[in-house]
């Protein structure tokens, strides 16, 4: 397929972007062994407790071993697909695949490498060590490169087929979150952001390492170097009310256009938002959800509410175990789908007694940081220069004459 644009045939930088922890193994000859295992996946809750027990695999991954992380699902192939383990040749996850598929090399950057425990995040380099806790090997994984520098180059055969005229540098990347941090101008300590998607993440720059694994906060390398990143997240954010839509045959957008845009006190009715495990500050696979203090009164638009202010108030688990790990953070940015909800952002604001800043427009996630790695991997901009934080169209306060009605701790 050739893509005719003028201003897509001078491309000269790509940077990609994917879903952190997912596993995809290859042959010898770079062929898929098997469909790859999600992050959201938590068949791997066996291997990676019995991982976690191993003596220094916390100190030097800097994080406890999650089931969706990428070793406990290797250790599950290893134990439950012997045949498809034995020909694996190299293990790359799904962004590092893209970087395979367009340049022909086995590159990965360290913001997603980060996620596998695999990855000693203070050296920033593969952990023989924690490879061996897993029966891995170094040659199996990919060739590692800061997010913002070159991976390769686009094949000849693509760079023909989409019409290009000139060489193109395909950057390292990062992990969705670590792009979607360059997206926000999320670089240096105190900046962060809410995101509001499947997944449920805040997260927060940071300008040293410092893990603290027994709150299940994950810490990360960044895209760019002699960075680091900390998030808490839960499994189930937009999902949870994506269930509630699929259960009272509504639409997402019907439920939380029926409360309104003035917040209002806690409903009576409780949702934990556990329906797929969580993560932090839980890390409990088999957690799952359930509904409390329902009445014969309880309408609709109660249960609406139970699951926004489980959700907000599984966010505020995740940033109480961020300030405890250091961060001190003021104000977030919100991004993803849920944030076109007023009352959604109103009620996160009032839980997390923090202002929330609405970008002025457009998406400011990860494609928009993969696209900025990649002008930096192809012309040398100061990243600084290029992951400018955006223009915000107005910023929500918390309500504080409702504080105090949702000012509990955490739901634990």
């Amino acid at each position: 397929m050739r893509i005719c644009s003028p201003l897509f045939a001078e491309l000269s930088g790509i940077g990609v972007a994917g879903h952190m922890h997912g596993v995809t193994v290859l042959d010898k000859r770079g062929d898929v062994l098997r469909p790859c295992i999600l992050w959201n996946d938590t068949r791997a809750h066996a291997e990676a407790a019995a991982l976690g027990k191993q003596t220094g695999i916390q100190d030097l991954s800097g994080n406890i071993v999650l089931p969706g992380f990428t070793a406990p699902k290797l250790e599950w192939i290893r134990k439950n697909e012997p045949g498809v383990y034995q020909q694996i040749a190299k293990v790359v996850l799904p962004a590092a695949y893209l970087n395979f598929y367009l340049t022909g090399a086995y590159v990965a950057d360290m913001s997603d490498s980060a996620g596998t425990s695999w990855l000693d995040v203070r050296k920033r380099g593969w952990s023989p060590e924690l490879l061996a806790a897993s029966h891995m090997l170094v040659d199996q994984m990919p060739r590692l490169v800061e997010g913002l520098q070159k991976a390769g180059v686009l094949k000849d055969e693509l760079r023909r087929n989409w019409g290009l005229n000139n060489q193109v540098i395909v950057a390292g990347g990062a992990g969705d979150n670590a792009a979607a941090a360059c997206g926000v101008g999320a670089l240096h300590e105190g900046q962060g952001f809410v995101s509001l998607g499947t997944s449920g993440v805040i997260l927060t720059a940071r300008d040293h390492c410092r893990p603290n694994p027994e709150m299940a906060v994950h810490s990360f390398c960044h895209a760019i170097p002699d960075y680091w990143y900390q998030m808490g997240v839960m499994l189930a954010a937009t999902d949870s009310l994506d269930w509630l839509a699929r259960v009272t045959d509504k639409t997402p957008a019907e439920l939380t256009a029926a409360l309104g845009t003035k917040l209002t006190p806690p409903s009576a009715a409780l949702f934990m938002p556990y329906l797929s495990g969580e993560r932090t500050p839980n890390n409990d696979a088999a957690i799952r959800s359930s509904f409390t203090g329902i009445s014969a009164q309880t309408s609709r638009n109660d249960l609406t509410k139970a699951v926004l202010e489980g959700l907000a108030f599984g966010l505020k688990d995740s940033f109480e175990a961020l300030v405890a790990s250091g961060a001190c953070v003021d104000s977030f940015i919100a991004i993803g789908g849920g944030a076109h909800s007023d009352y959604w952002l109103k009620l996160i604001a009032t839980v997390l007694n923090l202002p929330l800043h609405i970008p002025e427009q457009g998406e400011f996630g990860a494609a928009l940081g993969a696209a900025r790695l990649g002008m930096v991997a192809a012309i040398g901009k100061v990243p600084s220069d290029v992951m400018t934080p955006p223009k915000i169209k107005r910023v929500i306060q918390p309500e504080q004459a409702l504080t105090k009605d949702f000012e509990v701790t955490s739901l634990r």
